[in-house]
């Protein structure tokens, strides 16, 4: 325990000590990377087939279930979610957090390599990935630029750009949105097809077979080798018309005399448009373990270089994540330099005595700076959860210092030299520091231990904010008395109590005296404040308040490009005349930027928009939500769209979903608890994914006709994909330039398909020759669904409910009251996705980690006071903040979320802290002093009722530049801890400090009841002499 003597006798190694942490600690704080949240690996894993042109229900059976059955055998599997689309079937295979992301993408890999063969064989290699989370878009950009057309622009993107972006460190991924791709059209005529008797599928793989370059053998003449290569390739589309074809029946044609050939691009199926004008769009990612703000400082230097080689090109920002993140860094900084004057200030209020105040002012950054290299070394980075750790340990970490040095000058008031006052002061409170900085630590580390997702981020809270508690009890026990010790001045003349003091300890002793009713007061209290806990509202993460919002518009199924865009342009005038407004960013069928990196994305489809929304920023406007509410009201008259606001991550939804294996009965389930969903009052749009029915053509074979004449089945599905569509990607030929392939695909003329007759009169290869379509089979109208979502194997049907601002909790309340839901059809249940199930392991894993604290801090206080009952006197302290807390919540109208519960831990750390001070010192009285126990515990009100108010107040001005939620930083998240932190204190301090002297007379009485117990029952022990004085 004497460490603080040894320092005071030799100040020289100890103040070189605090030289070398504080360098290191400021090198590991260079080092460490600025993020928004920590990366953190999750064991998932996304399997992607594709087989263009099927339709999802054939996908199901064929390619979705086999893939399905053969994952769902793995070890540490949690959840299967697959969604099912017009030709591309994904899966997200969700595993169990102890599985190792490696380990699990191997799994899946061999799992899908044992069902391969059993696919169909046109279906491509699945895809197997795991699910990046690091992977969403930080920033999108718009590019334009004078005399380049839509695939110049493209090109320009995917080349130039995309290489430059891509060489600055950090860049994971550049993808392009909107804009064209260039190929070569090879547009056939029908009539002249018909006349020859041949299909778009024979001049298709014809062409293949001649326009090609290939490998060829090798000679040997003149005595040296030479390899043989096949050069059949055109340079240009001319060429290509003029190369002359066999047909299956032996005569040949040149291509021109049946199609027209043309150098063109692609057809649109994305598109990307800022502030209503057409742009080229592309979004940038970074790579795992990079910080934003480096990334977003790279690609902005790397643009204005582009900038500086091509004058003529605007690029201009769509959506940006980095700024946020820079905001929430120096906003962070600025509040911990605010809290931690503020905590200054209240120091040198109560000491008047600027020396004493710089002691204890310098015990806070040499706390916070050693600590960055326990974080440095662990492999953190500065993110929100680290940030949040040191903003919340500001305050405490003055308190240790403050004790210390309000014991040093009570010492020094005696009238002894600061040097002896030092020696006796550190010694006399060393217990007591200690207990109090193990308890925090006690209760700080078991979140770091927490299972879950949540898990995964508190990891770093847990350990940060005791790396720092801890730092300061090595200032406190080195640091802070040497330099009292050869800093402070004696004290000359008489020392008055402050007026306070009297009335307190007048209190303090009825208090005491009327045990009774302090005990049944204090029960009513904590009663009360349970009595709270159904007012507050529950919710998961508060929703933030940043300047950018998103509105995602669907149309029904079959709708075209040019539909969705003018629905889209429709929105964003709507918008447009919303205020607070700044710019609308809209991609059509693709572009990630600000969606969920949780949610199964899914192929890209042309019936979907996303509009990304620039507002003013946020000092200007009311809160988002507000923002967002206003919008919904906008879109609310808008035609045939189902529309949603908020961004994906930002935990404004709630999932409901509906299992089934039967499609029809979980249809119309669904059906009528969309219906019953929309009675609930408050809740924003109500979205289902119970597909929706899309337009087909059905092609029904006559099979006794085609057989008849040598028709296949697979020969019609072929002629017609490759007349309407274009062979599969895979197979078709290619013209070679100087830096890419360009695709040359072979169709019918576009107009052709807008003709069923025309399509009909199509010849189909049959074994006595070429057949006409509409002699074998017959084309109609039908329909399908348009998307099948299934989940662990089982179709489901989800609901997706925008919260706007109404707590997770509370609707989810709502919802399992519905009348519908209490009276499901058999073999239809509802089961628990998204925030809704991570609430509720978190809730769980905290409630665990608050048990282990409570624990930790009563086996942490038994080892220091070599007593079993003592320490609950000091756990009764615990209860008392809870109240406090609760009713600090209400009045600011936060909601019970994860931040608050932070701010429950940290109470529990605080509170026990005030009254160990009171304990330890009663205690230590009537061990030493021989004092009785009425003038212990008076004593110790007396002398540990400053520090204790002191240490409150500082912590309080500490943290209220949070809970204000001042500067530039998004303060939603931060604010309902500091709330709930400030609440409990105030109440613990007040309460602890006149229930505690009771409750320590109560336990006491029952030591010595049990001491009397003891000494009656064995007549053999009667030497048993009392240990209490």
């Amino acid at each position: 325990m004497n460490v603080s003597s040894w320092a005071i006798k030799n100040p020289i190694p100890a103040v070189m000590l605090f030289v070398l942490l504080t360098f290191g600690g400021l090198l590991s704080f260079n080092a460490m990377k600025v993020q928004n949240f920590p990366d953190i690996d999750l064991p998932t894993v996304s399997v992607s087939a594709s087989l263009p042109g099927a339709a999802p229900a054939q996908l199901e059976t064929e390619v979705a279930r086999k893939l399905e059955n053969s994952i769902a055998t793995l070890q540490g599997l949690k959840h299967i979610t697959t969604k099912v689309q017009d030709g591309a079937v994904t899966v997200t295979a969700e595993f169990r957090l102890e599985k190792p992301v490696q380990e699990a993408v191997d799994d899946v890999r061999s799992a899908i390599a044992r069902v391969r063969a059993d696919l169909p064989g046109d279906v491509r290699d699945p895809i197997v990935t795991k699910v990046d989370l690091a992977g969403a878009p930080v920033l999108a950009f718009t590019i334009a630029a004078e005399g380049m057309d839509d695939e110049a622009l493209s090109w320009f993107v995917d080349n130039e750009l995309s290489k430059k972006l891509l060489a600055v460190p950090g860049v994971g991924a550049i993808n392009r949105v909107g804009g064209v791709s260039r190929e070569v059209q090879v547009a056939l005529d029908p009539a002249k097809l018909q006349a020859l008797g041949a299909s778009a599928a024979d001049i298709s793989r014809q062409l293949r077979l001649v326009q090609t370059e290939s490998a060829g053998g090798r000679t040997d003449i003149g005595g040296s080798e030479q390899p043989v290569r096949t050069l059949a390739t055109v340079q240009s589309a001319e060429e290509l018309g003029r190369i002359s074809l066999a047909l299956p029946d032996g005569r040949s044609i040149r291509l021109d005399q049946v199609a027209t050939v043309r150098d063109t691009f692609a057809e649109q199926r994305s598109a990307a448009l800022l502030n209503g004008k057409p742009v080229v769009g592309f979004e940038v990612a970074r790579s795992r373990g990079v910080s934003e703000i480096d990334v977003g400082a790279g690609v902005a230097k790397a643009l204005a270089d582009l900038k500086l080689q091509h004058p003529g090109v605007v690029i201009t920002e769509a959506f940006n994540f980095v700024k946020p993140v820079e905001e929430e860094y120096t906003g962070s900084m600025h509040l911990l330099y605010e809290g931690a004057a503020l905590a200054v200030l209240v120091v040198w209020l109560f000491l008047r005595d600027w020396r004493a105040t710089f002691v204890s002012a310098v015990a806070l950054p040499m706390s916070v700076i050693p600590a960055f290299i326990g974080m440095y070394l662990l492999g953190f980075s500065i993110n929100v959860i680290t940030l949040l750790a040191l903003s919340l340990v500001v305050g405490i970490l003055v308190d240790d210092a403050i004790v210390e040095v309000e014991n040093i000058v009570r010492h020094l008031r005696m009238g002894k030299s600061p040097y002896d006052a030092a020696m006796e002061a550190a010694d006399e409170i060393g217990l007591a520091v200690v207990a109090t900085t193990f308890t925090l630590i006690a209760v700080f580390l078991p979140t770091a231990f927490m299972s879950g997702v949540a898990g995964k981020f508190f990891k770093q809270f847990g350990w940060t904010a005791s790396l720092a508690v801890f730092a300061s009890l090595v200032v406190a026990r080195i640091l802070t008395p040497m330099m009292a010790a050869y800093m402070l001045k004696p004290i000359v003349g008489e020392h008055k109590d402050p007026r306070w003091m009297k009335t307190y300890l007048r209190w303090a002793a009825w208090c005491v005296k009327h045990r009774l009713v302090t005990f049944i007061a204090t029960a009513v209290f904590f009663v009360g404040s349970l009595a709270l806990i159904p007012l507050l509202p529950t919710g998961f993460i508060p929703p933030d308040d940043n300047s950018q919002t998103q509105v995602y518009l669907e149309l029904s199924p079959g709708s075209t490009l040019a539909q969705t865009r003018a629905s889209a342009e429709d929105a964003r005038q709507r918008l447009a005349a919303v205020d607070h407004v700044k710019s609308v960013y809209t991609t059509i069928g693709g572009g990630a930027a600000g969606s969920d990196p949780f949610a199964p994305s899914g192929a890209a489809e042309t019936r979907k928009a996303t509009l990304t929304v620039q507002l003013s920023e946020r000092g200007v406007r009311h809160r988002k939500q507000v923002v967002e509410n206003n919008i919904r009201a906008a879109l609310e008259s808008l035609p045939g769209v189902r529309s949603k606001v908020g961004l994906g991550g930002s935990g404004e939804k709630y999932i409901l979903a509906l299992t089934g294996d039967d499609g029809p009965t979980l249809q119309t389930t669904a059906l009528a608890v969309e219906k019953d969903l929309r009675t609930i009052p408050g809740l924003g749009s109500v979205a289902s994914t119970a597909s929706l029915v899309r337009p087909e053509i059905a092609v029904r074979p006559d099979f006794a006709r085609a057989a008849d004449l040598g028709v296949t089945s697979s020969a019609i599905a072929e002629t017609l994909r490759v007349a309407t569509m274009g062979d599969y990607d895979v197979s078709l030929p290619k013209l070679n330039l100087s830096q890419r392939q360009v695709p040359i695909v072979v169709k019918l003329d576009s107009a052709a398909r807008q003709d069923l007759d025309l399509l009909g009169r199509l010849s189909v290869p049959g074994s006595k020759g070429p057949v006409m379509l509409n002699q074998v089979a017959t084309l109609e109208f039908s329909g399908g669904p348009a998307v099948i979502d299934r989940y662990d194997r089982a179709r489901n049907v989800n609901f997706e409910i925008e919260l706007s601002g109404m707590p997770l909790g509370d609707v989810a309340k709502a919802v399992q009251e519905l009348p519908t839901l209490k009276s499901l059809p058999p073999g239809v249940k509802v089961i628990e996705i998204g925030d809704a199930e991570v609430m509720g392991e978190l809730f769980a894993s905290f409630g665990l980690a608050m048990l282990t604290g409570v624990l930790c801090i009563y086996i942490v206080l038994v080892l220091l006071f070599k007593d079993f009952l003592h320490p609950f006197t000091i756990l009764a302290a615990l209860p008392l903040s809870l109240g406090g807390a609760f009713v600090g919540l209400l009045i600011a109208q936060k909601s019970f979320s994860m931040p608050s519960l932070i701010g429950l831990i940290m109470l529990m750390g605080i509170a026990t802290k005030n009254s160990i001070l009171l304990v330890e010192y009663a205690i230590m009285a009537r061990r030493e002093h021989g004092m009785s126990r009425w003038d212990a515990l008076m004593d110790a009100c007396h002398k540990r009722a400053r520090p204790i108010i002191m240490t409150t107040l500082a912590m309080g001005a500490g943290m209220l530049p949070i809970a204000l939620g001042f500067g530039a930083a998004d303060s939603s998240f931060r604010s309902p801890m500091a709330v709930a932190v400030i609440g409990g204190l105030i109440t613990s301090t007040f309460l602890s400090l006149l229930v505690i002297p009771a409750v320590f007379t109560g336990v006491d009485d029952v030591g010595l009841w049990f001491n009397r117990l003891l000494r009656r029952k064995p007549k053999a022990v009667a030497t048993t002499t009392d240990t209490h004085h």
